[in-house]
Parts: C-alpha cells; sequence; structure tokens
C-alpha cells in the first residue's frame, strides 16, 4: 500500500469508526456526544477529501479503492449503533437503523459473492446521495446528545415545577433552557427526519444493486 495523503486520510477515517463507540466509555456526557460528534463530522470531511485528492493528483489506487467504502460503511455501521445504545430516542431510531444496517450487510454479501464480477454494481449517484444524508443525519443526532446533556446539567437541583416556570418564561435562566430545549427539539427531529430519508434511499438503492445482479444469480 502506497501512503498517500488520500489513503492515510482513509486509514484515518477507518481508525475514527470504533473511536466514536470509545468515546462514550472513557467520557461522561455530554463531553463524550461532543467528541463523538467531532470525530464524526471530521471523518465525514475526509471521505470527501480522500477521493477528491486521489483524482486531482492521479493517486488513485486498488487499496484505496477498496478501503474508502468498508471505512464508510464501519462508520455509520458503528455510530448508529452508538447512537441507538445511548439515544432517549431509540424506539424510533431502531426501524430506520434496521434498514439501512441490513441494506449494508445484504450489498456487501452480493458483492462478495459476485467475486469479480461484483463491478457491475458500481456506486450510483443515489447511493451517495444516501451517504450524504446518513452522515448529516447521524451528526444532527450526535447534536441532540450535547444539547439533551446540557438540559440535564443545567437543570440539576430544580424540580419539576422549577423548570416548567423557567421554560414559560416565569423564572430566570430562561434563556439557557430554551436554548437546550429548542436545541433537542430540532436536533431529534430533524435528525430522525433525515435518518428516515436515507432509510429510504438505503433500500431503493439495495434494491438497484439487486435487480442489476440477478442476471447473475440465475442458475445456467
Amino acid at each position: 500500500m502506497q501512503w498517500t495523503i488520500p489513503n492515510i486520510l482513509t486509514v484515518i477515517r477507518l481508525a475514527a469508526a470504533p473511536g466514536v463507540a470509545v468515546m462514550f466509555l472513557y467520557f461522561a456526557r455530554p463531553y463524550a456526544d461532543w467528541f463523538a460528534l467531532l470525530l464524526f463530522i471530521g471523518a465525514a470531511v475526509t471521505d470527501w477529501f480522500d477521493g477528491y485528492l486521489a483524482r486531482l493528483w492521479g493517486q488513485e489506487s486498488k487499496m484505496g479503492a477498496m478501503l474508502d467504502p468498508i471505512a464508510d460503511k464501519a462508520m455509520v455501521v458503528i455510530a448508529l449503533m452508538v447512537i441507538v445504545g445511548y439515544s432517549s430516542m431509540s424506539p424510533w431510531l431502531v426501524l430506520p437503523a434496521t434498514f439501512i444496517l441490513f441494506r449494508e450487510i445484504f450489498v456487501s454479501g452480493l458483492r462478495e459473492y459476485l467475486g469479480d464480477t461484483a463491478g457491475t454494481l458500481k456506486v450510483t449517484k443515489l447511493a451517495k446521495w444516501k451517504t450524504t444524508f446518513q452522515m448529516v443525519a447521524i451528526a444532527t443526532l450526535f447534536s441532540h446528545g450535547v444539547f439533551e446533556h446540557h438540559f440535564a446539567m443545567n437543570s440539576q437541583g430544580l424540580d419539576d415545577a422549577m423548570i416548567a416556570d423557567i421554560l414559560a418564561g416565569r423564572a430566570e435562566d430562561v434563556h439557557r433552557l430554551l436554548w437546550n430545549q429548542r436545541g433537542m427539539f430540532w436536533a431529534s427531529n430533524l435528525g430522525l427526519g433525515l435518518l428516515w430519508i436515507a432509510a429510504v434511499l438505503t433500500l431503493v438503492t439495495g434494491f438497484d444493486y439487486f435487480r442489476k445482479a440477478l442476471p447473475h444469480l440465475k442458475d445456467h
């Protein structure tokens, strides 16, 4: 493997995937949410830069082409696992997360079975949009954890009546708690909406890959 900058960025992204989960083992929340969010966003940015730089500098390689989709899938799968495991919204996350994980396993299995003819399943523009929606949705859902636990920290020592008074504007610290509450609301709803869009695109692209693979799956 040639240690070109694009390949180094890909390896960094691959290493960052389990790093997202490790953040929740060594840091308390919301710091774990912050670190996971920043790590995930940084890795997602390298996803664009490594491919762009490889094409720009003529440094495309077989190793990079092999590792790039693995790094993408590892980032998405591990991040979804962490979000579903730690989020208070998990009942609403399980179904779209299941669709996404099922599709990734299914398509990976197709590519492995097809072997040398796996070029039939080239990445489409719709699949790239699917990945974009997944990345943005996951980053937004990580930000929900940030708002949620900042809210929890800021409301420590307050009973339900006091919190209700603050949120209704009848007490002090209204701006701080309102900011956290609104952040939680928008991050959860936007993140869930984007994840469901990603799940639909995931199923559509998965069916498209299966349709393209069918001629190679028939018994002769």
